[in-house]
């Protein structure tokens, strides 16, 4: 049993989960809960796969992942913003819409090789002992990404004023619409981050950590988890994300206890 090896695979399947809890923090310090983010990492992961196969380059996959996840986000939104239906049941419903278009959409792609996410060695600190294999040898860009992005999201909502307004839509819409500040038009900007986060999650599955199409069993229910990630770190994008990373290394650990 390896720590290091341990260590260097939690932080990858943590950088799922990071990328999938800091979406769903964005989205309900907006004031929308999100409880379809199983099905847009699906989605996801499958329109990654299958732009990657078509075009032959993974970041066009990343990229047509966002979006298309994002659009189910911006679907979410028009539901819950200005149909104000039940935020619960519309992310439920979303749940099953994504795996559903995954699912249909993905048919054929099981098997697949496609281009996948480059991985490689972070100069000199890949030498530091311990540290360096773990941390900066061998990992996706996307997994260094993560790196940054757990610490900007937080400062972008605690020390910037669009955080501010970000936080005031979510505590006290009716104050903040009286500074001014366009609730609408930002909770559906966030609930649209939130899914294209949430795909970009899914892209890391198909792209990089698990690289393929496995149907159903591609995310392998992660979205609940960084949901379920996002209270246990009570929207902090820093305990998102080290949360992220305890959980994928205790899950490497039990794979190799059995």
């Amino acid at each position: 049993m390896n720590p290091v090896i341990i260590l260097h695979a939690g932080l990858a399947t943590g950088t799922v989960l990071l990328f999938a809890a800091i979406g769903e923090i964005f989205s309900e310090r907006s004031g929308i809960l999100n409880l379809g983010i199983e099905g847009m990492m699906l989605f996801g992961a499958m329109a990654a796969f299958s732009t990657s196969l078509s075009f032959g380059n993974p970041w066009v996959g990343v990229l047509v992942a966002m979006f298309a996840a994002g659009f189910l986000g911006i679907l979410h939104g028009l539901v819950t913003i200005h149909f104000q239906a039940d935020q619960v049941v519309s992310g439920l419903s979303l749940t099953f819409l994504g795996t559903g278009l995954a699912l249909v959409l993905g048919e054929g792609l099981t098997g697949q090789t496609v281009a996948l996410i480059p991985s490689f060695d972070i100069p000199l600190l890949s030498a530091i002992p311990f540290i360096g294999p773990a941390f900066f040898e061998n990992h996706s860009v996307l997994v260094y990404v993560g790196y940054l992005f757990a610490p900007l999201a937080w400062f972008y909502i605690h020390k910037t004023r669009p955080g501010m307004h970000l936080r005031a839509i979510g505590e006290k819409p009716a104050a903040a619409d009286t500074l001014g500040i366009n609730v609408y038009a930002l909770r559906y900007f966030y609930v649209f981050i939130g899914g294209a986060l949430a795909g970009l999650a899914g892209a890391t599955i198909s792209l990089s950590v698990s690289p393929g199409w496995y149907s159903a069993q591609t995310t392998s229910g992660q979205g609940w988890i960084a949901v379920a990630l996002v209270i246990f770190a009570q929207w902090n994008p820093l305990r998102a994300a080290l949360g992220g990373y305890l959980f994928g290394a205790l899950r490497r650990l039990i794979l190799v206890l059995q």
